[in-house]
Parts: structure tokens; C-alpha cells; sequence
């Protein structure tokens, strides 16, 4: 299976590792001919304005078609940030695809990022993990690395919150998009989301 990781900023190669340790090919998406040859796409934390302004309008244009089409998509932190319909702390474009608002760095500034063990699985992600071929019985908590993080404020009906942090959702599932709003490919914890994003392609859970 081919997973796209959106390499233009960020941490993607640390995404990269991930998925080619679970055995699936990276390819690295830069450009609409390489977001045609991918079966779900990686969007990395990073810096989400500096993203925008290395994403030019034909691309920005493809990336939201090819979402809109049902492209699989896990986004991460920056990559949430970019598909929210509403941005705040400050306001700022975004593709407009998730149901969502989020206020940006509401976890603290670098200096303050955090990980924890406190994630708990709703009631919506344990139904998701058993359509991934997950056994969600006796499942601990989450880990959860928190770097200049986004808070979820507010989701739509569409929206499935699947982890929440003392209340507040920090992943959420909308069709084809599972949106965090941590960084999964700096965890050491046990529980591998990249794996359960490549199941939710192979299994067809979007």
C-alpha cells in the first residue's frame, strides 16, 4: 500500500519511519502527480502558515478534491489545524473540510509541551477500533505528545470524537479524515495509530 506523507513542512520523515516500520511505501507528496499515485495521506505537525504558504493554489485545490473524493486522510496537529473549517488564536485560511474549530497552541508554547498517558477512548472510537480489526477490550489509555498542540473548541454532527483529554477531544473522525491533535509519530506508546490508520484503508472503515 502506498501511504502519501505531505512533505513540504514539519515532521514528516519522523511520519515516513512509522509507516515504513508497520511495511507499507512512503511516498512523499509535494505535487498533484504524487497525490494521484497514494492510497491515504499523512498530513504531519509543523508549522500550519508556513504550510499554507508552501501550498500553492492548484495543489491546495487537488488536495481538497482528492479528500473530497474519499482520499483517506490522517492529520496531525499543523495538518488539523489546515483542513478546520474554523481557526482561531489567530484566525487564518484553512481548506475547509472538517467540521471543526480549533484554537491554535491552546496547550502552551514549545517550552510547555507535555506527553501524557490520560487519553481515553470514547465510546465512538471503540466502535471505530473494532471496524479497524482492533480489539478494543481492556484497552489503557492513550499516549499523547503535545507540542504547541491545537484544542478542538467545538465539532459539528458529522463529527466523531474518538479520544478526549480530560474532556476535551484531541482525535476525531469525520467520513474519510481522522484528525489529531497531538503527535503520534514522536509516542512510544504501545498503541500504534499509524497501524490503525493503514487498517482503516485495507479494511475499508471510511
Amino acid at each position: 500500500m502506498n501511504i502519501g506523507v505531505l512533505a513540504l513542512q514539519g515532521d514528516f520523515e519522523a511520519h515516513a519511519k512509522r509507516i515504513r516500520q508497520i511495511g507499507h511505501q512512503v511516498i512523499y507528496v509535494r505535487t498533484e502527480a504524487e497525490l494521484r499515485q497514494i492510497h491515504g495521506l499523512v498530513m504531519p505537525g509543523g508549522e500550519s502558515t508556513a504550510m499554507l504558504r508552501l501550498l500553492n493554489t492548484p495543489m491546495k485545490n487537488a488536495l481538497a478534491r482528492a479528500i473530497g473524493d474519499g482520499l483517506p486522510v490522517l492529520a496531525t496537529c499543523a495538518g488539523l489545524i489546515l483542513l478546520a473549517k474554523r481557526v482561531r488564536n489567530p484566525s487564518q485560511e484553512s481548506l475547509d473540510i472538517l467540521d471543526i474549530e480549533v484554537v491554535r497552541n491552546a496547550y502552551g508554547r514549545q517550552s510547555e509541551s507535555f506527553v501524557t498517558t490520560e487519553l481515553e477512548w470514547t465510546s465512538d472510537g471503540r466502535c471505530f477500533l473494532e471496524s479497524c480489526r482492533f480489539d478494543s477490550r481492556n484497552l489503557p489509555n492513550a499516549e499523547g505528545v503535545f507540542i504547541r498542540a491545537p484544542r478542538i473548541s467545538q465539532t459539528g454532527q458529522a463529527v466523531e470524537t474518538l479520544l478526549v483529554f480530560k474532556g476535551t477531544p484531541v482525535m476525531i473522525r469525520q467520513a474519510n479524515v481522522i484528525g489529531l491533535a497531538f503527535h503520534p509519530e514522536l509516542s512510544n506508546g504501545e498503541f500504534d495509530l499509524h497501524q490503525l490508520f493503514c487498517n482503516q484503508i485495507g479494511f475499508g472503515s471510511h
